[in-house]
């Protein structure tokens, strides 16, 4: 029974981290997807802005879905 607690614990210690996902750049995509990373970036942005406020506003989790899809479309609306 130890072994296995062992083994467990080594495998949760060894597992990398779960990272966010990173920013796409733009600069190092071939020219010809450029525009869609330059769309796909200004996405992440206002999608991490969104979090941001969630995050400030200490949305509960069981709203945030609601509340990020509300700020999104807000968003969109302004532009």
């Amino acid at each position: 029974m130890k072994s296995i607690i062992i083994i467990a614990a080594v495998a949760l210690f060894a597992a990398d981290p779960a990272r966010s996902q990173a920013l796409v750049d733009p600069n190092k995509v071939a020219p010809e997807y450029r525009e869609a990373a330059e769309k796909r970036r200004a996405e992440q942005i206002r999608q991490r802005e969104c979090a941001t406020k969630a995050d400030l506003e200490k949305v509960l989790p069981r709203d945030r879905t609601l509340y990020l899809n509300h700020c999104l479309e807000a968003l969109a609306a302004k532009q």
